[in-house]
Order: structure tokens, then sequence, then C-alpha cells
């Protein structure tokens, strides 16, 4: 077995490998479906509200993460296994499943593979706290986060190539050998469980949630995360404002994805170098800035520099207001806080997605784009009223 605690890389790289499933379920449902949908003439709406029904086991994380901490003698490995092998079967039959004929059922596919990778996601997050120290906590988050938007970049590009070359079907079953092969190693991983009983869950929770530092949190984080579920309505801008086909469009986002992962990167080092905030207030004023640029995107090379610089920023973002929300959970309940608060960006990922194809429809892209960096203001204020209790965090 690995012990992970001989040796920071090992602990790195397990959080972000699981994390690189992560981009690649990602990469399916943000890349694939809507040129795959669009290919078979399903309507922009419908494409756009399906996704989101089918992403909405991440606003549900909460519910995962209670079922994870409560049966804490199980552990968190066991869950993470599980919840891989159930993402990996649920894309492994999409590929048997025609949309144009099948739409439910195929969305309901989607759907059982993200509460597997949900699973996977709030187990590795329980695990990532009760080892973690403070001081390393941002860099904890950049590397997760770097496994996550190189997954994306992976998923977005290879994908993409084997959809355009093979079909989407053996794309499907791509991504899903991918995710089985990630498991074998936290299965290789040395694991203690910390607790063999089983634990009240809800009196924790409801304390924790009595601080104003958490409800502010809770507040901020779907406002905060509206813009990324707009920002669905890229893949379909560079397919039908740019007339890119799906390779094209999958080395965009890929790129895109590459950036985010070094952002991340970045934005974790940031976080515990210097606050968490002054962290946020950097990458949420930025992308306020150059999402609003992509109306200027009228030419793929353009369109590219100002996403990649959308991608970087965000990763940012994600690392420190992770490493946040990490800062102030109670390891005893670490997968349902932090799941629960995370859970809470997710929301405002997912309206930002159900409503991102009728605004289209109603606005145009580039208006959507200028409404996407408004959408960014109400954060920032948020963030103003936020007070962390100022710890050493000097590595």
């Amino acid at each position: 077995m690995i012990d992970i605690s001989k040796k920071s890389w090992r602990k790195y790289f397990l959080f972000s490998s699981l994390y690189f499933s992560e981009g690649i379920e990602l990469a399916v449902i943000t890349v694939l479906i809507p040129i795959y949908f669009a290919e078979l003439g399903i309507s922009l709406p419908i494409t756009t509200f399906i996704i989101a029904i089918a992403a909405l086991p991440w606003v549900l994380k909460f519910i995962w993460g209670g079922i994870v901490d409560h049966f804490i003698g199980f552990g968190r490995k066991r869950f993470i296994i599980v919840g891989g092998i159930l993402g990996a079967f649920g894309l492994l039959l999409l590929a048997f499943v025609d949309p144009t004929i099948a739409l439910l059922p195929f969305a309901f596919l989607m759907f059982i593979s993200h509460i597997g990778i949900a699973f996977l996601d709030v187990s590795s997050d329980a695990w990532a706290i009760e080892i973690s120290q403070e001081k390393e906590r941002g860099k904890i988050n950049g590397a997760m986060f770097a496994g996550q938007f190189t997954g994306l970049a992976v998923g977005s590009t290879l994908l993409a190539i084997l959809a355009n070359i093979f079909g989407y079907n053996v794309a499907f079953i791509i991504a899903g050998l991918i995710i089985i092969l990630i498991i074998i190693y936290p299965l290789c991983v040395k694991y203690k469980i910390i607790s063999k009983k089983q634990q009240k869950v809800g009196s924790l929770l409801v304390r924790e949630f009595k601080k104003i530092t958490t409800q502010l949190i809770a507040l901020f984080a779907p406002i905060a995360d509206i813009n990324i579920g707009l920002l669905i309505i890229v893949p379909l801008y560079l397919d039908i404002s740019l007339n890119l086909d799906i390779a094209q469009i999958g080395l965009i986002t890929g790129i895109y994805t590459v950036m985010m992962a070094v952002g991340a990167l970045i934005g974790g080092a940031i976080a515990d170098k210097f606050s968490r905030k002054t962290a946020l207030y950097v990458f949420i004023g930025a992308s306020i800035f150059f999402i609003a640029l992509l109306i200027f995107g009228i030419s793929w090379q353009i369109f590219t520099f100002l996403y990649a610089i959308v991608g970087f920023l965000y990763g940012g973002f994600n690392a420190a207001g992770c490493t946040m929300c990490m800062d102030i959970t109670n390891p005893k309940i670490g997968a349902t806080q932090f799941s629960l608060l995370t859970s809470l960006f997710n929301l405002g990922d997912i309206v930002g997605t159900m409503v991102a194809g009728s605004l289209v429809v109603m606005l145009g892209f580039g208006r959507v784009f200028l409404y996407t960096a408004l959408s960014l203001g109400p954060a920032l204020l948020i963030l103003y009223f936020i007070r962390i209790e100022k710890k050493d965090i000097t590595p």
C-alpha cells in the first residue's frame, strides 16, 4: 500500500488524479453533449435544460456528503471507488442510447453518471480536509483543480477528436474507461478510518451554519458562479457564429481548460501566501473585465486569446474560493459542510446553464457575454462583508 503522508507529491497526485476524472465528466457534458445535440437537431433551449437537469447531482452534493459523513465508519476511500465505478458505467451506457428517440433515458444515464462522480468528489474533499494543514490547503486545492481542468482539457480535445473521427458513441466509451483506470490508484493508497461510529450530522451542521461567516459565504457562492453557467454558450458560439467544427471547438476549449489548470495552481499559491480574500478580489475583478471583452472575439484567434485569460482567472477563483470554504469547514462533517458550500457554487452554475440557451435566443451572444460579466458585481460586494479570522498561513 502507498503511504501518501510520507511524500507531499503523492498527496497532490492522489487528489489531482481524482479531480482529473471529474474533468473528463465535465468535458462530456459541457463540450460533447451540446455539439452532439446540435448535430442531431435538438433545440438550444432543450439542450441547455437537459444538461442542467443531468448536472443536478452537483447541486445536491450535500446529500451525498451527508451519506459519506453518516457512514464515516466505511471510510472515504470506499465511496470514492464506488462513485468512480458508477460514474464510468453511466458514461459507457450512453454509447448505446440514441437521444433522438430516447432523450429521457439518455438524460437519466447522464444524471446517474454525475451522481457517481459527485460521490467521488465529496469523498475526496473530505479526505483532503482530514489530512491537510491550513498552510497547504491552497496548494492542495490548486492541485485538485489543476487535475480537474487538465482532465477537462484532455477530454475536450481527445474526446472531441475521437467523436469527429469515430463518432460520439466511441468518445463516451473512452471517457468511461479513463475513469475506471483512474480509480486504480486510490485502491493502492493506505487509508486510516478516523471513526467507526455513525455520526449525527444534522446538529453539527446546524451549529456551523449559525455562524455569520458561513452564512455570508453561502450567499456569495451561488452568485459568484452564475457566470460560469452562462458561459456554457461558448461552444455553441464557436459553432454557430464562428462556424468551427467539433475538433476545432475541442481544441479551443482545451486551451481554455489548460489555462484554468495554470490559474488554479497560481491561485492556490496566492491564497496560501497572502489571503483567501485578496486572491478572490483579484480574480473576480479581472474576470468582469475580460468576460466583457469576449464581445470583441469576432475571429477564432481573438476569441481564443480572451477565452484563455478568462479560463486562467476562473481557475484561480476556484482554488481560492474552495480554500476559503475548507478553512471554515468542521472536519467532523467535512463531506457534508464542504459539499453543501460547493453545492451552492454549483447551484449558481446550474441556474446560469438553465437560462443560457433562452437568453441567447432572446438577446444574442454579445449581450449574454456582457450580462455574464455584470453578474459578478454582486459577488464582489458580498465578499467585502465576509470576515475570516486571520490565521498564520505562511508555509
